[in-house]
């Protein structure tokens, strides 16, 4: 079972790989003709970062049980650096031809694009392919990562969350509110709960992401998949009508109290707090938040009371409400020079069970395959893993596409258009303006 601590962090670093994902990277260290690591690797090697200790532990876990035999062959080795420095180490190592066997791959997908094209990386399609277990990937973690490194399979999902809205149960129930499968129905929902003194939504203002990805969501659903990646390719602007629309759909809830007081200094602790005890109806998170359901001491409502939906349709809208919303964590590659026979084994055995050993002694949910029985933690949970395997395109969110800087102003501006002290076409101009900057 996951901590109270190491969910919190595996959530905030859900958020900060999402909004760093954009990131413009330079990596001049990774010029020159493409080398990688060293072949005939002696080690297992694994660069991880020190706040994520979920993939550690389960590797090592393998390396004593269904992995023991690729172990004795080429024994796991385990250094960690912080996630802050990660990109600095990778870029040194890069440079020197030195980087581990296997290495979280950087906070933003250009720098692992970047270490790619110069030859540091390996082509894990075509390797997996070649192992027989690429059909170990669920579908859904295939289409997030091709989404995020343009159209190749550059990392492992070790982690893989989607995002929608949890909802209590017994507060639906009690209120004769059926599942909202539209937008209008869900604002519906929103006014008559908000009418009988029952907040209808928590979120963190003080994270700010947690507001833009119901803008997001809004998009995808009315305009369809490729809403932002059209705007990142310059087809479409967020000053554009329908874009603005979105915006205001999102503030409207603020401005009928739907997010309860005070909602721009809520952090996220706060926000999963209040919906965790019952003080808010519905709760918009990644699938991280399973694990914070799950712990009894946090989750006062019970498990069972917990539900999950996804964002619903917008009338008219292209979007499918199957598109769920995803990212795969802070991705893990493998290097190319150094993936040999032994390296092979090793990603072999690790397709087939890491999946299941994450889940059955972490809970962590993975886009691997989960062979085997393994009892869901909840019910909720189960729900989550049957959604992610029979999710066949998924989209990112709102800042996933975005430089650093539009995101930074994207997500400290969204506590003012929910508010009220920023319109919604101010808070879109002035994140197109954090775009279109040079």
């Amino acid at each position: 079972m996951i901590t109270n601590s190491s969910a919190a962090r595996r959530a905030r670093l859900a958020g900060m790989t999402a909004s760093a994902a954009a990131m413009v990277v330079l990596v001049s260290a990774c010029g020159g003709t493409g080398g990688g690591s060293t072949a005939s690797p002696k080690n297992f090697s694994y660069l991880s970062v020190t706040e994520n200790t979920t993939v550690k532990t389960a590797l090592t876990t393998l390396s004593k049980g269904a992995c023991r035999t690729a172990n004795e062959d080429l024994p796991l080795k385990v250094e960690t650096v912080p996630q802050s420095g990660l990109d600095q180490k990778l870029q040194l190592l890069a440079g020197q031809n030195a980087l581990p066997v296997q290495f979280a791959a950087g906070n933003a997908p250009a720098l692992t694009q970047q270490l790619a094209r110069s030859g540091h990386v390996a082509d894990l399609e075509k390797e997996l392919k070649k192992l027989g277990v690429y059909d170990q990937l669920q579908p859904a973690a295939v289409s997030t990562i091709k989404a995020l490194y343009g159209g190749k399979v550059e990392v492992l999902p070790y982690e893989y969350n989607i995002e929608g809205i949890f909802y209590n149960k017994r507060i639906f129930t009690d209120n004769d509110l059926d599942v909202p499968g539209t937008w209008a129905e869900l604002v519906a929902a929103s006014a008559k709960l908000e009418g009988k003194g029952i907040q209808p939504f928590s979120a963190s203002g003080q994270q700010g992401w947690p507001l833009t990805r119901l803008i997001s969501g809004y998009l995808y659903r009315s305009l369809g998949p490729d809403a932002l990646q059209d705007v990142a390719d310059g087809k479409a602007k967020l000053t554009d009508p329908q874009y603005v629309k979105a915006a205001q759909e999102i503030a409207d809830l603020g401005r009928k109290g739907y997010f309860g007081k005070g909602v721009g200094s809520i952090d996220y602790d706060t926000a999963m707090n209040q919906f965790l005890t019952g003080k808010a109806a519905m709760f918009y998170m990644g699938s991280w938040a399973l694990a914070n359901i799950a712990d009894e001491k946090q989750n006062t409502l019970g498990a069972d009371n917990v539900g999950f939906m996804p964002f619903p349709a917008v009338a008219g809208g292209k979007g499918a409400v199957d598109q769920y919303p995803s990212n795969v964590g802070l991705g893990i590659t493998l290097g190319a020079k150094s993936f040999d026979s032994r390296t092979g084994d090793w990603v072999s055995c690790i397709t087939k069970n890491y999946g299941a050993t994450a889940l059955k002694d972490q809970g962590v949910i993975s886009g691997f395959k989960v062979n085997g029985e393994v009892k869901d933690a909840t019910a909720v949970t189960g729900q989550v893993r049957e959604t992610i395997s029979s999710s066949k395109r998924n989209v990112l969110w709102f800042e996933a596409l975005f430089s650093t800087k539009a995101t930074t102003v994207s997500q400290t501006n969204a506590a003012g258009l929910v508010n009220g002290s920023l319109s919604p076409q101010k808070f879109m101009q002035t994140v197109q303006d954090a775009l279109s900057a040079k």
